[in-house]
């Protein structure tokens, strides 16, 4: 059993535009966080991860860096950086930063010289291409919708930019602009920083001369030629070799459309790479032919078969991040709960079903006092994925509004940016002044004062989870294995460690149905660990009616 601090951690993502504002501005800050400080160690976290906080022109909410080593002036100063460091540290905590490689942001002093003249020192720290026939190198489409090019006059060429328009992508080939990212980085841990979550970590290999993908369309998805591009790997191992090896760090890496087998090579148990991945694939199960926004209900036989072959893949292989919502997806207990009548049942039911996982666990804040998604009108919404979204598909005909918004609400990345509802005041407790993004309506009866008088409260359950992970090895190194495979509303497992087994049971619906333990678990003794509803003890277990949205776990013995 190969123990690492990393992987019996719980980890908190904070994304600082809407924790907690301490200067009125309508914006969360450095030292909002720094406020809150002891609330996440009552909580009990391990790890703050946080959401970029460089100096950036904000085009995508600080994703689009122009300086690698200096803050955003909306959240403070690199002097209140370090307090933050240093007040995480006091506490025990350790500090994950964001790093955002693939792009930075076209204010990036390399960029700016990069784009004067074809023979700039810079140049080849992008990827610049000519144009073929008057139109973009290739038909490569962005993620934020539209070409993956933008022309630039000043020097007749194209830049690719598979996000916006103001992240043009970086050239990963030049090894003088990878040996500047890796001087970054030892910068940045040499400050004492605790490990790095990358951003977009798969996508910095591209594939050999930028095909166009073969659809002969003018606009293409050519994730094929970007995603788990042909040298990503070596370019890891580069970084491990430099960087990351000579740290006791935590990494993740951001990987959309990596597989099972991908991630055992980035998250492999040598650790020539990193740590963990995030895989989206059980972010995906909800979305039809159409992609992110052609909604489509979730069947718990997908959630079961894709959470189950990424768990047995990484076994004794590498190693799960465990995660149902975040910064760039919908509230968890809207998306795979009820966020009405059984919202509190449901988010303890979720977040058992997720921290009882062998992995890491990735708590987003609000999620444990069980913030809800929202729905704004159009002219509310900040995000630039769904702007863009909305403005090509009901500015050009092609779907009717009402339509598009549902997709909105269901999944647009605004849900989770709405301002952390801390009390029932005016504006949540977030601001003094006009929050820069609406505040969910239902702040006065979600908040976290109302849940930390409340012994019952999600907060409290989460705790609970927290503390169990700490007590129990079995919760953070057992073997898992589903059960009840076929099952369409009880979600149910085991973890397995030595003579010990954990029985978790998870029920998916707002109905009350039967679980029936499998013959081939034998125990002699069973204790029960948690549950969201009262249980009596003496209760047997080989047959269950459940509660909606019930979640136990027992420790068999």
């Amino acid at each position: 059993m190969d123990k690492k601090w990393w992987k019996e951690s719980v980890v908190y993502q904070i994304y600082p535009r809407s924790f907690m504002d301490s200067n009125g501005d309508g914006i969360g800050d450095l030292r909002g966080i720094i406020l809150k400080l002891d609330y996440l160690k009552k909580l009990g976290v391990d790890v703050v991860w946080l959401s970029p906080v460089y100096k950036s022109p904000n085009d995508d909410n600080g994703y689009d860096i122009s300086d690698y080593q200096d803050i955003m002036d909306e959240f403070g100063t690199m002097k209140d950086w370090e307090e933050l460091l240093a007040e995480l540290h006091s506490r025990d905590m350790k500090l994950m930063m964001d790093l955002v490689v693939n792009h930075s942001s076209d204010e990036h002093k390399w960029f700016i010289e990069s784009r004067k003249s074809k023979d700039n020192p810079y140049r080849d720290y992008y990827v610049w291409r000519p144009g073929t026939d008057k139109k973009e190198p290739n038909n490569w489409t962005s993620f934020f919708s539209g070409s993956a090019w933008q022309y630039d006059e000043e020097t007749d060429e194209y830049f690719l930019h598979l996000f916006s328009r103001k992240q043009p992508d970086l050239n990963w080939e030049n090894p003088k602009l990878r040996k500047e990212i890796y001087e970054m980085m030892t910068w940045w841990l040499d400050k004492g920083i605790d490990g790095f979550r990358m951003d977009v970590i798969n996508l910095i290999s591209k594939a050999d001369g930028l095909p166009s993908t073969p659809s002969g369309k003018r606009y293409d998805w050519g994730g094929e030629f970007f995603m788990n591009g042909p040298r990503v790997h070596e370019y890891l191992q580069e970084m491990n070799r430099e960087v990351l090896s000579k740290h006791d760090v935590m990494t993740v890496g951001e990987c959309p459309g990596a597989s099972v087998e991908d991630a055992t090579q980035y998250a492999n148990s040598k650790g020539t790479e990193l740590n963990m991945i995030f895989t989206f694939e059980h972010m995906d199960l909800d979305s039809g032919p159409g992609g992110k926004w052609d909604v489509k209900p979730l069947k718990l036989a997908d959630l079961k078969e894709c959470m189950t072959k990424w768990q047995k893949g990484l076994e004794e292989k590498g190693w799960n991040s465990l995660y149902l919502n975040n910064h760039d997806q919908p509230r968890m207990v809207s998306r795979f709960g009820n966020d009405t009548t059984y919202r509190i049942e449901s988010a303890k039911m979720l977040g058992t079903f997720l921290h009882m996982m062998q992995g890491t666990p990735y708590i987003y804040q609000g999620e444990e006092i069980g913030m809800t998604n929202v729905k704004f009108d159009i002219n509310d919404y900040n995000d630039i994925e769904i702007l863009n979204m909305y403005h090509e598909k009901v500015k050009e005909g092609k779907e009717d509004s009402n339509k598009v918004m549902e997709a909105i609400y269901i999944k647009g990345r605004d849900n989770a940016r709405t301002p952390v509802q801390w009390d029932d005041s005016e504006n949540a407790g977030f601001t003094t002044g006009k929050p820069w993004l609406k505040l969910n309506p239902n702040y006065k009866d979600i908040n976290v004062k109302k849940a930390l008088e409340d012994p019952n409260s999600i907060f409290y359950y989460y705790q609970n989870l927290i503390r169990l992970r700490k007590e129990y090895e079995i919760v953070v190194y057992g073997n898992y294995d589903l059960i009840l495979e076929n099952h369409d509303q009880i979600y149910a497992y085991t973890r397995t460690l030595g003579d010990e087994t954990l029985l978790v049971i998870t029920n998916f619906s707002s109905e009350r149905p039967e679980f029936n333990i499998p013959q081939n678990i034998y125990y002699e003794r069973k204790h029960l660990l948690i549950s969201n509803y009262e249980v009596d003890e003496n209760e047997g277990i080989s047959s269950i009616f459940l509660k909606p949205y019930e979640a136990r776990v027992y420790l068999l013995k």
